[in-house]
């Protein structure tokens, strides 16, 4: 369980602007693994992952001290993360000019060329699933689902309605159902 008051020690010692480096890598440290995972099941792959990870942290860095604490810690940077993914796959999509269908093809043979792949395991099914899944679905999906993050929340990072969030959830999980059960 995250320790909040932890997390605003940590932002007032960054504040204080003295030896910042210190409350930094220890932000860096405590959330590294959950962003990394939360970034990679929307991109699939390890190194732009890491990228993207990369850029989150650079933001941190950059706007901590501008960070007005009216959302806890793990929610800002859950809602950079986010953002940083969405942008890279808005990115991604308009560099190579393909549609969503072209972009969800890509990370599916992605996934199937992972060593151990095995088609007829529900967890490669569940990645799979995923994938054809809109972006807005497969995010709402994933940190509902594997984050186990609450719409409260939810709603905070993706700044919409926790009704739109559990109507997402929703459609996401019938979509998955019926791809996991049909193939």
């Amino acid at each position: 369980m995250t320790n909040f008051s932890d997390d605003n020690e940590l932002v007032f010692q960054f504040k204080s602007g003295k030896n910042v480096e210190v409350p930094f890598t220890n932000i860096v440290k405590k959330y590294q693994e959950k962003l990394y995972w939360l970034i990679r099941r929307m991109v699939v792959d390890h190194d732009d992952a890491n990228d993207i990870l990369q850029n989150v942290f650079i933001k941190v860095w950059k706007n901590l001290n501008n960070f007005r604490e009216d959302s806890q810690l793990y929610t800002w940077l859950f809602r950079i993360a986010t953002n940083e993914c969405l942008t890279f796959i808005e990115q991604k999509k308009r560099r190579a000019l393909v549609s969503i269908d072209s972009e969800s093809v890509f990370l599916i043979n992605k996934i199937q060329a992972e060593k151990g792949f095995d088609a007829n395991k529900l967890e490669w099914k569940l990645q799979v699933a995923i994938q054809k899944l809109p972006e807005k679905q497969k995010l709402v999906f994933m940190l509902r689902y594997y984050e186990e993050m609450p719409y409260e929340k939810m709603s905070s990072v993706l700044e919409t309605s926790e009704g739109a969030l559990k109507a997402s959830y929703h459609h996401a999980v019938k979509k998955i159902e019926d791809f996991i059960l049909n193939h």
